[in-house]
């Protein structure tokens, strides 16, 4: 549309009781909207969001034959698509409809200002959105194809879990396992608390089930090495590792009994030897034997011993197998290994024979562990009568190297579980616990463990020594409950290690387009309201790949890992939001910028001087790739740059020396401006806000435009770094990377008029204290304000 008189605008203000109206003047805000170019209509409702409301919107977009509308009310992040659905149901297309918010982010925040400017702003606010929406294009969703074909990477049990429910629903599954046989940590637990079960006990018939399930296919000893595509069309590319006994192997255990050579068994934790040829565990699934090559001398005993025995299932001559399979969605539940504390020597570890890990004393007090069962000492084989376990090491710290500032979540709730057993094998023992902060879940076993005599001291552990005639271990220590620093002596020494993340984690996150945090754990779209969904479509994660957890909540994720990817592979159709790049192949000179600095890979250049091409499917519409485009070949649907320099204009086109004008993004920034309001968080009207989806949008020619129309200062808010951003940890960084650069350029400016603040969606404190700073120095930049047009007319 050309003309204004081709527009037909509806402009409808909302009271919101007195939420609104309390504040500002409705009546004169719907009469200032009358005036503006292309608004055919302007009403007033006490309850916009109401049926009456809603109906009232739709029968003026009949009566006046509206082709697009604005509300002025609240925030988009919760109205939106309630008004989007409004106007559909009315015959409008839902992208042609701008929501003007005039409650969060003008009546919450300004009551105790001047009405007088709250009103200027309100204005502005209705203006900015009338001006947007003239350059809105009528868009659909995309549907993407999705067939029934899913792949669990990791098989812990919140893989199996996973694996199985997937399965039964009636999908086939690819259960992708990097060990050689399912079961991970669990596996080797004695019993799992709360309810002290034999772990093995409740897994082993999982994972026999899973073996058995007529939709899963099991890959062990299998690594992912790269994904690529996208929901409903994911190429996975695999990497088998030679097992070197194939499958029809019986598991006889004739070729370990001949095998010469000895090394350490790792799934009990070092505390035993096994042969070069070995079988994982008893109740390993698959139920096949592996060499470990780099023992293995090739003496060739195992392979006669096999031929003698009839299977002839050894091949010394086995390679690596490259796979490729396509799935349409894919759950990462990778998984998590404890924490190493031979890696700093923390408290003797691996100097002293008695002090070991939870992990290693899990495995002695196991009847099929390396002891029988039996708890004893290393050194001398003896039952111990004391021992101490020495809670967070290696979490809830990080001075030394490797250390992780995070808690993990299970280490008080395991060290309860194995004080019970210990009390259990060893009535008589004396048991110390030396913790930081009891953060146990079960209470009643706190108490259980109490009444069987376990002594639990608030304490500052600093260092350990051993007799070296007894080999007992004495620990100094500060009693932090009484204030005195304490030295006991105890026969065996317990580290409670946390979590980190495995190394197959590790892997997984250099083959999966998904993100992670600071600790090295898959981040969830949201914590709170996305806890399994990923920033990548099709994707889910669950268990301790996304952070320390317990066997409970892990298996509750994997439920709702498979909660989330059922519904496109049920239905055969994913829809998104039309929120896309497109690229403008007449001035596209095929660069390769958008390639390089898109989060998803959903641009690809095939030849070097083409036009780049979008997978619209890949695209989540950060708007990375239009910012940083030199042609500016590239749009994004729904923010595109006319939408957003129309704002601007309209926003500074009165007395723009006084106004702020803030680039926020919609889910942090914009949030915590929201926020602000809810919680009454005043701050000065001299704002003005466009939301943009992430930070990473914010083209420099946006903040140029601005000062040269005037703005006073320029605010780009954006999610926190490193890893707050909900585009893969890539727009936050792209915008402080662009806008650094960009600063360096404003020499005959103030740079001060520029700042780039990183808000969280609860930090509406944080956001109006910004303004307000923002807000004192508008008098000191005035006058240059003034004159930045004239200044910076010919940059650009």
């Amino acid at each position: 549309m050309g003309d204004n008189e081709d527009y037909r605008i509806g402009v409808f203000v909302c009271e919101c009781g007195l939420n609104i109206a309390g504040v500002l003047d409705c009546d004169e805000l719907a009469e200032y909207s009358k005036d503006l170019p292309g608004v055919v209509i302007s009403e007033v409702d006490k309850y916009m969001c109401s049926d009456a409301g809603t109906n009232m919107i739709q029968d003026k977009i009949e009566e006046h034959d509206l082709n697009r509308v604005v509300v002025a009310s609240c925030t988009p992040r919760t109205h939106e698509p309630i008004f989007r659905e409004t106007i559909k149901e009315a015959g409008i297309n839902p992208y042609l409809f701008s929501l003007a918010n005039i409650r969060d982010q003008n009546s919450w925040v300004h009551a105790h200002y001047s009405k007088e400017e709250a009103m200027e702003k309100a204005k502005d606010t209705i203006k900015l959105h009338v001006a947007r929406i003239k350059h809105l294009e009528p868009l659909e969703p995309i549907e993407v194809d999705v067939g029934q074909t899913a792949m669990v990477i990791g098989g812990g049990v919140a893989g199996i879990d996973a694996a199985q429910r997937l399965g039964d629903n009636g999908f086939k599954v690819y259960l992708v396992e990097r060990s050689p046989s399912i079961g991970g940590r669990m596996a080797a637990l004695d019993k799992t608390f709360p309810t002290m079960d034999c772990s093995i006990c409740i897994l082993g018939p999982k994972m026999v089930e899973t073996n058995r399930h007529p939709n899963i296919d099991i890959l062990s000893y299998t690594e992912v090495e790269n994904v690529e595509g996208w929901i409903g069309n994911f190429t996975v590319n695999l990497t088998r590792k030679p097992r070197y006994v194939t499958e029809d192997c019986t598991g006889c255990g004739a070729c370990e009994e001949v095998c010469p050579v000895y090394k350490p068994n790792n799934f009990e934790e070092g505390l035993q030897v096994q042969r070069a040829i070995y079988q994982p565990f008893p109740q390993a699934v698959p139920d096949l034997y592996v060499i470990d090559k780099d023992y293995c001398i090739e003496c060739g005993r195992c392979v006669q011993k096999c031929k003698e025995e009839g299977p002839d299932a050894i091949n010394l001559d086995d390679e690596p197998e490259e796979v490729k399979l396509n799935v349409d969605t894919i759950i990462a539940a990778t998984g998590a290994d404890p924490y190493d504390p031979s890696e700093n020597n923390d408290f003797g570890y691996g100097i002293y024979d008695n002090v070991v890990t939870t992990m290693e004393l899990e495995r002695l007090g196991c009847a099929s562990g390396p002891t029988g069962g039996e708890i004893r000492r290393r050194n001398d084989g003896k039952h111990p009568e004391s021992i101490a376990f020495i809670q967070c090491v290696g979490s809830r710290n990080a001075v030394k190297e490797n250390e992780k500032p995070y808690c993990c979540e299970i280490g008080c709730d395991n060290t309860l579980k194995l004080c019970f057993i210990l009390k259990e094998h060893l009535p008589d023992i004396d048991i110390d616990v030396l913790y930081k902060d009891m953060r146990n879940n079960d209470e009643e076993l706190y108490r259980r463990v109490r009444e069987m005599g376990v002594n639990f001291i608030k304490a500052s552990p600093t260092e350990i020594e051993e007799d070296p005639e007894t080999k007992n271990l004495r620990i100094k220590f500060e009693n932090i409950d009484l204030g005195e620093k304490m030295v006991k002596e105890y026969e065996m020494v317990t580290l409670t290690t946390g979590l980190e993340p495995s190394e197959g984690t590790g892997k997984a996150d250099n083959a999966l387009p998904l993100s992670t945090g600071e600790s090295g754990f898959f981040t969830p779209a949201h914590p709170k309201l996305k806890p399994v969904e990923t920033s990548q479509d099709g994707i889910a994660i669950a268990g301790t790949s996304v952070e320390p957890q317990s066997i409970h909540n892990s298996v509750s994720q994997a439920r709702g890992a498979v909660g989330t990817v059922t519904p496109p592979m049920s239905t055969g159709k994913f829809t998104k939001e039309n929120i896309t790049a497109e690229v403008d192949e007449e001035s596209c000179v095929g660069c390769g910028l958008c390639e390089q600095y898109c989060p998803y890979g959903a641009i690809t250049l095939e030849e070097k001087g083409e036009p780049a091409k979008v997978i619209k499917a890949k695209c989540n519409g950060c708007g990375v790739c239009a910012a940083d485009c030199p042609q500016d070949s590239i749009k994004m649907r729904h923010f595109s740059d006319e939408q957003i320099k129309a704002q601007i204009e309209a926003a500074l086109e009165e007395n723009p020396e006084d106004k702020i004008l803030c680039f926020i993004c919609n889910w942090c920034a914009y949030a915590g401006a929201d926020f602000a309001g809810v919680s009454r968080i005043g701050y000065p009207p001299s704002s003005r806000h466009i939301r943009i989806m992430c930070s990473g949008r914010v083209d420099t020619d946006f903040i140029l435009e601005a000062f040269k129309q005037g703005a006073n200062q320029v605010l780009v808010g954006g999610c926190h770094l490193p890893s707050d951003c909900h585009y893969m940890q890539a727009g936050n960084f792209r915008a402080k990377d662009r806008i650094d650069r960009f600063r360096k350029k404003l020499e005959k400016i103030d740079t001060d008029r520029l700042r780039l603040e990183w808000v969280s969606a609860t930090e509406g404190q944080k956001y109006a204290d910004i303004i307000k700073e923002m807000d004192e120095r508008i008098p000191e930049f005035r006058e240059e304000a003034k004159k930045t047009p004239e200044l910076l007319k010919d940059e650009g």
